[in-house]
């Protein structure tokens, strides 16, 4: 691309960088108190609010060397434009050696400009929708030397400071209800969410990976949406669907779980082998979309609540897992220390559910020898 070209369109972008009119600080930010000469992956579902933590950081740091690759504009951008770009960025007023990338992935073979980057000391810091294709690329190229972040839609935390509301159960069953994604929540426009999880189809599956029978893959979607908290085989949906091949129905489930719709959640088993062959549990990346979704009315609270807790867990850093013997218990999972703990959701605990949830969480704890205090009670 032409320098001048490209000047008009870095220069245009600084102007989205001024903070939006309802902007919070994210949680995450924390994280990320200094940036040493690193790269720094920020995946997660669109409109979680990526950009956002990106800018965000951005001032924390007092850099503006910021270019988005979704601009419509930068469609002839390769390789080589990079150091051009790099050269613009030198010419802003007080220009630092961190580089803030959004969408990089539009951009082929930019994994090497990263590596590049790094080895001459930059920091660079990027976003993108598509956990497994920033990963893997950058896996190869820049093995201990990139660190991944989930941004995740809004917290129950973030969801209060950002609609300005206070805790209680209120407060709380609108979070369960709305969910966290920043842009509803600021309009309240139903059809966002709609459009999101079309946004997500065409630009992040099919349309990357060539599918036919875009029809069969939306209902497959709206079902699968439909039932979080539920046991999901690869088979069943191939029968269920008349797909071709139960291959082609995981591999479908594997590009969702790259795009972060949905998240898959494995049968805990001492054997990996095991563990493969079981079903999964599905869950979704937002319980507003999942209410929004619900195809028989409004779904319980139970199963809203439940994948609230998944997605808590997954914003902790958590290793998940659902446990199934003679009972079941909904999570096990594992933090960063390796410690385990058992987690059973309940909307409300009654004469007639009691038994049966408290046993499936002894049943769980003694599996992995809990004892008590690891017992987890929300």
């Amino acid at each position: 691309m032409l320098k001048e070209v490209l000047k008009s369109i870095l220069l245009s972008q600084q102007e989205w960088l001024v903070p939006e009119e309802k902007e919070i600080p994210r949680e995450q930010l924390g994280k990320f108190s200094s940036l040493p000469p690193f790269a720094y992956l920020l995946t997660g579902v669109r409109r979680s609010g990526k950009s956002t933590l990106l800018k965000q950081l951005m001032r924390h740091h007092g850099s503006m060397n910021y270019f988005n690759f979704e601009d419509s504009r930068t469609a002839g951008f390769e390789l080589n434009d990079f150091l051009v770009l790099e050269e613009l960025f030198s010419e802003l007023p007080g220009s630092k050696p961190v580089l803030f990338f959004d969408e990089i992935q539009n951009v082929p073979g930019w994994e090497r400009f990263v590596r590049d980057a790094v080895d001459r000391k930059k920091t660079v810091v990027i976003t993108g929708s598509n956990a497994n294709l920033l990963s893997m690329e950058l896996g190869t190229k820049l093995t201990g030397r990139h660190l991944d972040y989930e941004v995740f839609p809004f917290s129950y935390g973030e969801f209060l400071a950002y609609l300005n509301l206070m805790p209680g159960s209120d407060s709380f069953l609108s979070y369960l209800t709305e969910g966290g994604f920043p842009g509803y929540l600021s309009l309240g426009k139903k059809e966002m969410l709609s459009t999101l999880v079309s946004d997500i189809l065409i630009r992040d599956i099919f349309s990357r990976y060539n599918l036919r029978n875009q029809d069969v893959y939306r209902r497959i979607v709206q079902y699968l949406l439909s039932n979080t908290g539920k046991e999901v085989s690869f088979n069943n949906l191939k029968n269920t669907f008349e797909i071709g091949s139960a291959s082609s129905v995981m591999d479908f489930l594997n590009y969702l779980t790259d795009a972060y719709l949905l998240f898959l959640v494995p049968r805990y088993d001492t054997s990996l082998k095991v563990q493969a062959r079981n079903p999964r549990k599905v869950y979704a990346i937002d319980q507003g979309l999942v209410n929004f979704s619900s195809v028989s009315g409004s779904p319980d609270r139970g199963r809203l609540l439940e994948n609230t807790v998944y997605l808590q867990l997954r914003r902790l850093g958590y290793e998940i897992w659902y446990f199934k013997g003679k009972r079941e218990c909904d999570f096990i999972c594992r933090n960063d220390k390796k410690v385990f703990s058992a987690i059973q959701v309940s909307w409300q605990l009654e004469q007639q559910n009691e038994k049966r949830e408290t046993e499936g969480l002894l049943e769980a704890m003694n599996q992995l020898n809990l004892s008590g205090r690891n017992h987890h009670h929300f």
